[in-house]
């Protein structure tokens, strides 16, 4: 990934600035800092280019930057500029960001405003019931607050680093200190309950709700009335510590708490470092936050994490993986090697859970592009965004050229005739070009058109594919993919294609979501889908002013009457149209009919009756001429006993991810509808959804994570 490292130099160069003006930071990391930040980096695999935070940061970024729109993958600025002027300095860097739109490190503008001025954190901390000393707010010395107790703590409300920091017990001294540093800082002055005690510093990394507290540290101050200057924090090394701090384990629960708590009500990101005093009788109180904590290696963050297993350089790459992480969904970071002695189920889980946001924003650019069959376009986008993933995987590509629909796509990791495996799941979806419900979360559900009858499983597909390459197991599957383009019309085109390919394969496996009791689809209903055009000549005495509509009503009333005794079919009607020659009374119409079946046999029954009812003569209407078109048909699942042994391999390695699945007959027929008999298939991998080809169609927001973990095992088995 490329890294651009942005920090602050310790003077104001003129020409780094329209004007030098208003109060300048006092902070600033030294260069030997920012190389040791900068190699740490590298050491992480990150092409890394430093860059001074001034007024030419904008063009340098322009330069360097990834352009992620056009394709690239995506950098990061990880940011150690303090700010250079002016106020609110910590926001400077972050609020530029935002406005070029390029990720970066640490909290917000909003977070370094808000804990940069320590009056609003500890008014953020009191409305949160979190603790911490009381304090009043001097504008002058010659302020007056009739409820001050002294001894009293005296420190400028915008600085941090102990800058400027008195401890005083009577008035002339408090007036004294307000009046040297409101000339010193120009800026109101913070006047806190001092707490006598012990002092300790806690730092944080991540992101809610994977936030790791570190082993808490001890500030040895010698005396509970002393605190720590900015002159301490500048000795090499730093004040004398101790990590972990010598303090119960209920204390150290205590602590983390009311980090988390702080943490999230200021509203920071990816680290930061917590300071609190202790005193006698065990009551803990926050005193501040920074937003920006010191990567030195004398600071109490780095003294921390090296108590918890870090190195300086997994530390820095850790800030950085936090925060790709809030961004993208997944870490772009080298990935760490997985443990291969523990099971796949749990590898596949913990990769899979880390990177779920990444997950959910490919199933939303899945989703909010509309893929009706017949949008050609939209269907071959969707295609070349799957072939570029499956490409990154390993994947060759033979594409099947089409013309009615979009292009047919057949994907395998391997050189050899046959798969241990064959994915089957389609692009195309039946929604119209007015149709499209755009991706929206709602609790625990995820909405939006196609995204439980083939997008989420696309998207599970591709999320165990990755595990199993971050387990280092996916080449050990001969896997093949057949993304077809025909779904809505019943696979016309791909028919073949799915045979040949089944043929080739040792499993086969279907994409659709699971049922609500997670579902593995071991039959499906066949479909056959009439077009029916009745005709009576446009100067039929017999027509009326109604012409053939009457008719129509008759059949539609026998098809009703029909679908009432439905047992193990259905029956819709889908499409009425009549017209008539010249703009004349109504004299032909068409009638699209769907009916799914159980069996073969009842199949065939249904077709019979069905053009009984649609040939049947009306009375008056001898000159009726009925059109049958059977326009596609695809052929009933029946469970046999392939599929049964394939079911108990699943159900086994379900048992052992403690999922919940059943056997699942589904109405709507898929593509596993044209793979040849005897051939071990099922369907339902993708996530658990409902409500298929409606406005309300969902899946459960937490079975993208569970199928995908699922699936990754089957693959893995099917290989065996």
């Amino acid at each position: 990934m490329k890294v651009s490292l942005i920090y602050n130099e310790k003077q104001i160069d003129p020409n780094d600035v329209i004007n030098v003006f208003g109060m300048t930071t006092k902070e600033h990391y030294s260069p030997k800092a920012v190389e040791r930040v900068a190699r740490a980096l590298e050491k992480g695999g990150h092409a890394v280019k430093v860059i001074e935070g001034d007024m030419h940061l904008a063009d340098e970024l322009r330069e360097f930057m990834p352009k992620v729109v056009s394709g690239e993958n995506p950098g990061m600025v990880f940011n150690m500029a303090y700010g250079i002027q002016g106020q609110n300095r910590y926001t400077h860097v972050p609020a530029m960001m935002e406005m070029l739109g390029i990720p970066y490190i640490g909290s917000g503008p909003a977070g370094h405003a808000i804990v940069q001025d320590k009056v609003m954190t500890k008014i953020v901390l009191q409305r949160n019931n979190i603790p911490t000393p009381g304090f009043w707010v001097f504008k002058t010395p010659e302020d007056v607050f009739d409820d001050l107790v002294f001894p009293v703590i005296v420190k400028p409300k915008l600085e941090s680093t102990s800058m400027g920091m008195e401890v005083v017990d009577n008035w002339n001294d408090l007036r004294k200190a307000v009046k040297t540093q409101i000339e010193k800082f120009q800026q109101d002055i913070l006047v806190e309950q001092f707490i006598s005690g012990r002092e300790f510093a806690v730092g944080l990394i991540g992101n809610s709700p994977n936030i790791e507290v570190l082993p808490v540290v001890e500030i040895n101050l010698g005396h509970p009335d002393q605190i720590q200057t900015i002159s301490d924090k500048k000795k090499i090394g730093g004040v004398d510590k101790t990590c972990p701090a010598k303090i119960s384990k209920e204390k150290t629960e205590e602590i983390k708490q009311m980090c988390i708590q702080a943490f999230a009500a200021l509203g920071l990101n990816d680290y930061s470092r917590v300071d609190f005093r202790m005193d006698k009788d065990g009551n803990l109180y926050i005193l501040e936050l920074n937003s920006m904590a010191s990567l030195g290696i004398g600071g109490s963050l780095f003294y921390a994490a090296k108590t918890a297993g870090y190195t300086y350089e997994s530390l820095i790459n850790k800030i950085l993986d936090v925060a790709t992480i809030r961004y993208f969904g997944s870490s772009h970071l080298a990935e760490t090697e997985p443990d291969l002695t523990q099971p796949l189920r749990i590898v596949a889980r913990t990769y899979l859970r880390s990177h779920l946001q990444s997950q959910k924003e490919t199933l939303r650019n899945f989703v909010n592009l509309n893929t009706h069959v017949y949008n050609i376009d939209n269907v071959n986008k969707l295609g070349s965004m799957l072939s570029r993933r499956m490409k990154h995987l390993g994947f060759s590509e033979h594409l099947y050229r089409q013309l009615d629909v979009g292009d047919i796509r057949y994907f395998k990791n391997h050189d050899e005739e046959k798969n241990d495996v064959l994915i089957i799941s389609h692009m195309d979806t039946h929604y119209g070009p007015n149709d499209l419900i755009s991706y929206f979360e709602d609790d625990d559900r995820i909405y939006g058109s196609g995204i439980a009858e083939s997008k989420g499983g696309l998207t599970v597909m591709l999320g165990a594919l990755h595990a199993l390459r971050y387990s280092k197991r996916l080449k050990k599957i001969k896997c093949g993919v057949l993304l077809t383009t025909d779904d809505s019309l019943g696979g016309r085109f791909s028919k073949k294609l799915v045979q040949q390919y089944s043929r080739k394969s040792k499993y086969i496996i279907g994409l659709k979501s699971a049922s609500k009791e997670g579902g593995i689809i071991t039959t499906c209903y066949g479909r056959n889908d009439y077009q029916i055009r009745f005709t009576t000549p446009p100067n039929s005495t017999s027509s009326d002013i109604h012409g053939i509509i009457p008719i129509l009503g008759k059949k539609i009333a026998a098809i009703e009457k029909l679908s009432k005794d439905e047992k193990n079919y259905r029956l819709r009607t889908t499409s009425v149209v009549a017209q008539g020659t010249h703009g004349h009374t109504p004299n032909y119409a068409t009638l699209t009919l769907v009916c799914s079946f159980k069996t073969p046999a009842l199949g065939k029954t249904m077709d019979s009756k069905i053009r009984t009812i649609m040939q049947k003569k009306e009375s008056g209407q001898k000159n009726l001429e009925v059109a049958i078109n059977q326009i596609q048909t695809r052929p009933p699942v029946i469970e046999e006993a392939s599929d049964k042994r394939f079911y108990e391999i699943v159900e086994e390695l379900a048992k052992k991810h403690e999922l919940k699945i059943k056997r699942h007959e589904q109405i709507m027929s898929s593509d596993i509808s044209n793979v040849p008999s005897r051939l071990p298939a099922l369907d339902g991998f993708g996530p658990i959804g409902h409500r298929y080809r409606s406005t309300q169609e969902y899946i459960l927001h937490d079975s993208i994570v569970e199928r995908s973990a699922l699936l990754a095992s089957v693959l893995y088995r099917c290989s065996k």
